[in-house]
């Protein structure tokens, strides 16, 4: 069996033995993300995966479930990015539209993840390496080329030139770059070297990746020099700074057969693939490579003889960057758009942050999602409904299947019955103790924190489907976890005043509002959570990164409480409607805070919904949170508010 992401060359016995190495290590990247595979009780570690950071690192790329659109487009960008050999896993659902079919696909399920590993490693081992590889091309990765002016990026125009304002000339860019899914593709360091997509590595040479433009397009007789965009006198043949303004060099290819007859730069080229991979695979505003504060302009291959930068008609420096805005320090810098995700080690899968960087300070940043549900509901059997919704949540699916029985059996008429009601409440609970665990393996991974990641890993996996006994017996796994965690001055110092609450009036909830000393909970209203012993703990520190840590660390021993306190927890089911008809609105403490639904029953069927989460409320806090902050210190605030996109109502 040869795999479609084989690498080229004759399968040698060398080559065998390369790849049957590979196989007994394979690492892997998760779309849409690890925190999707613990909430379905997938624990890649033990089926024999390592799960890996970026896509340059990654041999399997693992699919969960159904793909929105969007995601779709945006895994195209990740595999074409992995180094071959390279193979797809599907867990679930269908073979994403943008991928070539998958090598192996099955059920969610910790034993058919088993099983599949192993198929995958006879593959690879097998099939690692082939004469004749295929091609992989998707049209996410096709692109337009405009022009637009280093200093002044709304100059754009569709063919080459110089800028009017400054008389610069016009690089080249890709149109649409900040549209689409593919805008959150990228991974942006915390040095700023724009190690993008996740770190990915662009020596093709070495690693053999395939976009569908790789072969065929080498220009035998080109060369590479560089050259210094103030200063076009100044070429050399290696990278480096100019002697005369310190600015990085840049890269242009000239042909051999034509002297110094300068050739353009086109998309696909081989000698400057790594240049326009980087760019296509970014998809969003690259006029501009930003490392250390320093600006390379890149002039697109045009001629600069005989256009002397430093001519009397030529503009300044201080008057191409008058109308710039200024940093905090005062100088005047380009701000550039950088996004991140939907796949990015720390953040949820399925979200695009789109930060404006100012330096390594965050000027502005937003963020949206890339599979959330959208408020179009179509009219369908109660029952289906009930799947549908729990479906959509990938990461609270009790919560709201629990919603979704309370509004349909409050539309048909029906009453409460205290035993299912108590089995029901319990099972909430438990998924709020594993989300909450898995919030903190996101956390240890976005800071590095090894053990916190691998112990709450751990957990989560213990508590998913634990009956009320085995959940009692770990309290003291979860107390020991609390105060390590408490006792960890490192985490206090990087969490503390991070990512703090704006003023005004602002509608929080769940964690975040009650760690800001909030008392907002549906559960203090539900008289079968009052005979359970239920208070409400709000916290004391502040609304800010290290205070949401402590009280989601205090709401796991509190659910923890509750269920010791009641039975065994009960999957929630809808009880019989029949062709009954009704409005009603629901409500329920999910994890990340209060969710409502109203809906609309006739005889039956489900006609009309108007869903309502904390998460749609939330993601409007990114703004506030990030802006004026270190970069580091922005992706830490919004990883704090434990954002589900797919709890995002689009």
């Amino acid at each position: 069996m040869t795999i479609a992401g084989a690498r080229k060359g004759r399968p040698s016995i060398v080559q065998r033995l390369v790849g049957r190495a590979q196989a007994r290590n394979l690492s892997c990247l998760i779309v849409p993300g690890p925190e999707v595979a613990l909430a379905h009780g997938l624990d890649l570690a033990a089926a024999g995966m390592r799960i890996a950071a970026t896509p340059r690192d990654a041999a399997v790329l693992v699919v969960i479930g159904a793909l929105s659109r969007k995601l779709d487009e945006a895994t195209a960008v990740l595999y074409a990015q992995m180094p071959r050999p390279r193979a797809v896993l599907v867990l679930g659902g269908p073979t994403p539209s943008s991928l070539p079919p998958a090598d192996v696909s099955t059920d969610l399920s910790q034993a058919e993840l088993i099983e599949a590993t192993g198929r995958l490693q006879q593959a690879l081992a097998e099939g690692a390496f082939t004469a004749s590889p295929e091609d992989f091309d998707a049209s996410v990765l096709q692109a337009r080329i405009e022009y637009v002016c280093p200093m002044h990026p709304e100059v754009v125009e569709d063919e080459p030139g110089r800028c009017p304002k400054c008389g610069m000339d016009l690089v080249a860019r890709e149109a649409g770059a900040e549209s689409g899914a593919t805008e959150g593709m990228s991974e942006h360091d915390h040095n700023h070297h724009h190690e993008h997509h996740q770190g990915h590595d662009h020596n093709h040479h070495d690693h053999d990746h395939d976009d569908g433009h790789q072969q065929g397009h080498a220009h035998e007789h080109a060369r590479t020099e560089y050259v210094c965009p103030m200063h076009p006198q100044v070429v050399q043949d290696e990278p480096g700074s100019c002697p005369k303004c310190g600015m990085d060099l840049v890269a242009r290819v000239v042909g051999a057969d034509e002297g110094a007859a300068e050739m353009p730069l086109k998309h696909g080229d081989h000698h400057d693939h790594e240049h326009h991979e980087h760019e296509r695979h970014q998809g969003h505003d690259h006029e501009h490579h930003h490392e250390h504060g320093q600006h390379k302009h890149d002039h697109g291959g045009h001629d600069h003889s005989g256009h002397d930068h430093g001519a009397s008609g030529f503009m300044s420096m201080v008057e191409v960057t008058k109308d710039l805005p200024r940093s905090a320090d005062g100088l005047a810098m380009d701000w550039i758009k950088v996004p991140f995700g939907p796949v990015f080690p720390g953040l949820p899968g399925g979200l695009r942050l789109t930060l404006t960087l100012d330096g390594d300070g965050v000027a502005e940043g937003q963020a949206t999602s890339l599979v959330g549900m959208s408020a179009v509901t179509e009219e369908g059997a109660a029952e289906t409904f009930v799947e549908r919704l729990a479906t959509a949540m990938a990461l609270a699916p009790v919560s709201y299947r629990l919603l979704a029985c309370r509004a349909i059996e409050q539309a048909a008429g029906l009453k409460e019955d205290p035993a299912t009601a108590r089995a029901r409440a319990c099972a909430l609970e438990r998924e709020r103790i594993a989300s909450h665990l898995g919030w903190l393996a996101q956390l240890g991974r976005q800071l590095s924190f090894v053990w916190l990641m691998r112990r709450a890993t751990t957990l989560q996996l213990k508590t998913r489907c634990a009956n009320r006994e085995q959940l009692v017996a770990m309290r003291p796994a979860l107390w020991a976890l609390n105060v390590r965690l408490e006792l960890t001055p490192l985490l206090k110092a990087r969490l503390k005043g991070i990512g703090a609450l704006p003023g005004g009036s602002h509608d929080f909830r769940g964690p975040v509002a009650r760690a800001a000393g909030s008392a907002e909970d549906v559960r203090q209203a539900d008289t079968i959570y009052r005979e359970l012993g239920f208070e409400i703990r709000t916290g004391t520190t502040g609304g800010d990164a290290w205070g949401r840590l402590q009280q989601r660390l205090m709401e796991i021993m509190a659910s923890l409480d509750l269920i010791e306190a009641g039975v065994d927890p009960g999957m929630p089911t809808l009880r019989d409607i029949g062709s009954t008809s009704g409005i009603s609105e629901a409500s329920v403490e999910t994890p990340r805070g209060r969710a409502a639904l109203r809906l609309t029953l006739e005889h039956g069927q489900v006609v009309s919904v108007e869903l309502d989460t904390a998460c749609s409320h939330h993601i409007g806090l990114v703004a506030n949170l990030v802006e004026g902050r270190e970069l580091g210190d922005a992706l830490v605030a919004v990883g704090s508010l434990d954002l589900s996109p797919w709890e995002v109502i689009s």
